[in-house]
């Protein structure tokens, strides 16, 4: 070895030793820190969503769930109780009641594992004021005010006054074929709801279970299911939906709505899977028309689901889309006090815009014509550029009339709060676009909107303000830039 070179050997050693150091240490750095439990899991945030990866047995998956989102499961969990309990003047009590002993009994092993693992995984990041029974209670919040609750009264007193029409979420539709520019399947969909809620369904989830199909889903914090119900899973298949307006029906020894969605998302490689997961069970909790695209197959449907009746439409050259209208005519008339004659309604003026779109933008439609769809402000009762409760992007706070057939009081702090969409080349990735308020990107401020609606000031712990925000895209096993 030449003098120069064993002068500066000792030199390339001890930096090389150093560099192999600083690299361990920085893999280290981006390792799951806390429990064993937590390995392969992660979270990070991109455009205000939170994205959670998530994988192993259901009590690990579960576990990874309530620790990494356990700030934001705490804080839904306050929110979720202060609006249950403000509006239907039952205790708390009372829905962790009916978590153990109406849906509980209900909920086979895997997803009962599941659910005590977030229980476990938000007591051990610190969470105390909550087990597993507020878990349970937190995934059947929009079940047991709006179905099971109506069904007791109805028992009780041969009517239902609270909550006798349970409120349309949402807007959507899924096309293909000569509907779209490359004739193969696009879904879209935005989430409505109240603020209290939709603030907080900002959560993307990428779960890898032991047991069936890889899912990528948005969610809400500590729920098994999407809830909002916009996902896809390495089978192809793709799934959203909207509510189905004034549904009255209830069956208290069914599954849960919650778990059978779940189920759906993660076991269904075919249409015909999705239809029967759901309906093995059925206790007409949050009762929707399902949107679903079978990528594999080029073939979308609908499933129309009641408590006794359920239908279903199939197409590969075609389109659905919802905001909230029922459609069979038995289902409208033994299920629903849905009215399909008033073109004013939020429902059907919504319904006669999708109609006006999908009529338009025939073979057009992609991803980027469906973010412009989920974020249109144009009435088409009034025939009027004006967003309001009749609009896709619904503004139900600017609205002075409400919406009678939903239960929303007028300027009720609600509407859409989340937008999503898909095509096939990105459901083929397992990839997505979302974007988190409301779609068209304005902002919702509590200081602005409190003062001038004096009467929803009990909102106050727990309302907060919902700005704009750019789209995003994730995948799955996406990570942080």
């Amino acid at each position: 070895m030449r003098p120069r070179i064993r002068a500066i050997f000792p030199m390339i050693l001890t930096v090389s030793v150093l560099c192999l150091f600083s690299w361990r240490s920085l893999c280290a750095s981006s390792a799951p820190k806390g429990p064993a439990q937590l390995q392969g899991a992660y979270r990070f945030e991109r455009a205000n969503w939170i994205f959670v990866h998530l994988e192993g047995p259901p009590q690990q998956i579960g576990f990874q769930h309530g620790y990494l989102l356990a700030p934001e499961i705490e804080d839904a969990f306050h929110a979720i109780r202060l609006e249950n309990t403000h509006s239907t003047g039952r205790p708390w009590d009372f829905f962790r009641a009916t978590a153990k002993n109406i849906y509980w009994p209900h909920i086979e092993r895997q997803y009962r594992e599941e659910l005590q693992g977030i229980a476990d995984g938000a007591k051990a990041h610190g969470i105390q004021d909550m087990d597993l029974w507020d878990v349970v209670a937190l995934n059947g919040f929009l079940e047991t005010p709006d179905y099971y609750l109506p069904y007791l009264e109805h028992r009780a007193r041969g009517s239902a006054p609270h909550a006798a029409n349970p409120p349309g979420h949402c807007s959507a539709f899924v096309a293909t074929g000569d509907w779209t520019r490359d004739h193969k399947p696009v879904i879209a969909h935005n989430n409505w709801t109240s603020f209290l809620e939709g603030e907080r369904w900002r959560i993307i989830f990428d779960i890898e279970p032991q047991h069936g199909y890889h899912i990528l889903m948005d969610g809400f914090p500590g729920k098994l299911d999407s809830g909002d119900d916009f996902g896809m899973n390495s089978a192809g298949i793709e799934i959203t939906e909207t509510t189905i307006t004034g549904f009255h029906g209830f069956d208290p020894n069914g599954i849960p709505e919650f778990v059978r969605a779940r189920k759906a998302m993660q076991y269904s490689s075919s249409i015909d899977d999705f239809q029967r997961i759901m309906l093995t069970g059925n206790n007409g909790g949050y009762a929707n028309d399902w949107l679903i695209a079978d990528n594999h197959a080029n073939e979308v449907a609908r499933l129309e689901l009641g408590l006794k009746v359920h239908r279903l439409w199939r197409s590969k050259n075609g389109y659905y889309v919802g905001s909230n209208f029922p459609s069979d005519p038995t289902l409208i008339k033994e299920e629903t006090n849905f009215n399909p004659n008033n073109p004013a309604s939020s429902d059907n003026a919504r319904h006669t815009r999708w109609e006006q779109l999908m009529a338009q933008y025939k073979g057009q439609i992609d991803v980027a014509l469906a973010q412009r769809f989920l974020a249109d402000h144009f009435d088409a009762y009034s025939k009027k550029q004006q967003p309001s409760e009749r609009t896709l992007c619904g503004h139900v706070d600017i609205s002075p009339r409400g919406i009678p057939e939903w239960g929303y009081p007028p300027y009720d702090p609600a509407g859409a709060v989340n937008a999503k969409a898909a095509d096939s080349s990105m459901a083929s990735g397992m990839s997505m676009v979302a974007r988190i308020g409301r779609p068209c990107g304005e902002d919702f401020l509590v200081g602005q909107f409190l003062p001038k609606h004096t009467q929803f000031q009990w909102e106050t712990p727990a309302l907060d303000d919902m700005k704009g925000s750019p789209w995003a895209t994730f995948r799955s096993k996406d990570h942080a830039p």
